[in-house]
């Protein structure tokens, strides 16, 4: 960002040239996005919304089958190309070009509800969750009725354009309608869902996750405007998010030690590296459950837990390319002791 922007901005804003405001704005995020800070941009773009768009803190937008999530600041470690497909949804919501219904499907721990959660933080929406448990209904007939009234509720909310509506593992309402393992009732379940889509408020943007992307029925699949496969993570890209996560939870736990190198180390010896949602559970209970006397003792509590096991063996840990130094932190054994019994 130049100076003469930030001179210009401060002009503009005086002169009350809004006109102007907006256009340095967005000059000033397309830089930032251009320098690889797409965050920011996002942010910067969000923030132009109309005035006459703001919420009122008055509305309360919690409804019968509409609760509203609770959004946060923590960090979304994605590959580069989900992170740049979120940008595309963020910049689409924004300049409002009719498209506003997309589907996130992968597998659990992937990131899917946390990327909805970060879009609607990122545009300043509210983010609302169906409460499925209070849609299906055993009752015959009286799912699809429910339905029908979850989508009233969307196309009479006030403010919609402030909203995000999140429908959070949408298989549960939407699978194959040809299944022969799906029962009759969720068939019209389905069909319920579909015709409301098709007649759901313009102004609605909604997010649908699903972990069972291949049993959504294809008329619904059609439904969305686009579709986000978050099954794209390399094992760089697990180890880089696992690393994001370590750092985040460290800042929490002063007395535990850092090492990054030993960390990513135990995750390139692992045959499989689980998605971030389950790596944030194991970090989080390896540093909760350490022992505060052995500031790295979190470090040999991941290795158990990302590698199955109960116990360290020395040979095992050499094997697996670890120094004696390493080796000693991860057993909390001296490192004159390791060496010993390894020549031993």
């Amino acid at each position: 960002m130049k100076k003469k922007d930030i001179v210009d901005l401060i002009k503009a804003h005086y002169s009350n040239n809004d006109n102007e405001f907006r256009a340095i704005s967005n000059r000033i995020a397309s830089e930032f996005s251009a320098m690889g800070d797409t965050e920011l941009a996002a942010y910067i773009t969000a923030q132009m919304t109309s005035v006459d768009t703001i919420v009122p803190q008055s509305v309360k937008y919690d409804t019968k089958y509409l609760t509203e999530v609770k959004l946060d600041n923590s960090s979304l470690p994605l590959p580069p190309a989900i992170a740049e497909d979120l940008k595309g949804i963020i910049n689409a919501i924004h300049h409002r070009v009719g498209i506003g219904r997309f589907l996130f499907e992968g597998a659990p721990g992937t990131g899917k509800t946390e990327s909805a959660k970060q879009i609607a933080r990122l545009l300043n929406r509210v983010l609302l969750a169906v409460d499925f448990n209070k849609v299906i209904d055993s009752k015959l007939g009286q799912t699809a009725k429910n339905i029908a009234s979850v989508f009233s509720e969307i196309n009479h909310m006030p403010n919609l354009s402030r909203v995000i509506i999140l429908f959070d593992e949408i298989d549960s309402l939407a699978l194959d309608r040809l299944d022969d393992r799906d029962v009759r009732e969720m068939g019209r379940a389905t069909s319920s869902v579909l015709k409301e889509l098709d007649n759901v408020n313009p102004e609605a943007v909604i997010i649908a996750t699903t972990n069972l992307y291949g049993r959504l029925d294809r008329a619904f699949r059609r439904r969305f405007d686009a579709v986000i496969n978050f099954d794209r993570y390399t094992r760089k890209d697990l180890i880089d998010a696992a690393e994001t996560i370590l750092n985040e939870d460290l800042s929490k736990f002063p007395e535990a030690g850092r090492d990054v190198k030993l960390f990513r180390k135990i995750l390139q010896t692992s045959e499989e590296i689980p998605n971030p949602g389950e790596l944030k559970n194991i970090i989080k209970v390896s540093l909760a459950f350490s022992d505060p006397q052995n500031p790295y003792d979190y470090l040999g509590r991941f290795y158990k837990d990302l590698h199955d096991t109960q116990t360290l063996e020395l040979t095992e840990l050499r094997s697996e390319g670890f120094t004696i130094r390493e080796i000693s932190i991860l057993t909390d054994i001296p490192k004159s002791t390791v060496s010993r019994e390894l020549q031993g």
